[in-house]
């Protein structure tokens, strides 16, 4: 809900997160590569899996900010008054609240 207090130049931190997506899939990859020479099989599929899956997080941030911005209300537009009342949110339950 909104309340018409959010912050007039409040960003996505999505090109944050690619980035640090990046940063942990070149780290992820390396480990991968380091453990496979040293021999130590667990820690390179350990690797490997953290380096899929941020492989997979940098897709889903590029499919996000290929979507292009969502619209949000301006200043000029007033918060969202509660609704006040009776809320009829079931009408077919309507005959269990009369007296």
């Amino acid at each position: 809900m909104r309340t018409g207090n959010e912050p007039v130049t409040a960003r996505s931190p999505l090109r944050l997160r690619l980035w640090l997506s990046v940063w942990g899939l070149f780290w992820a990859a390396a480990g991968a590569v380091i453990f496979v020479f040293a021999g130590v099989e667990v820690w390179a599929g350990l690797c490997a899996a953290v380096a899929l899956i941020a492989l997979a997080d940098i897709a889903l941030v590029v499919h996000r900010m290929r979507q292009g911005p969502h619209f949000q209300p301006g200043r000029d537009i007033p918060p969202y008054e509660p609704v006040r009342g009776t809320l009829r949110r079931y009408p077919r339950a309507q005959h269990l609240h009369r007296p």
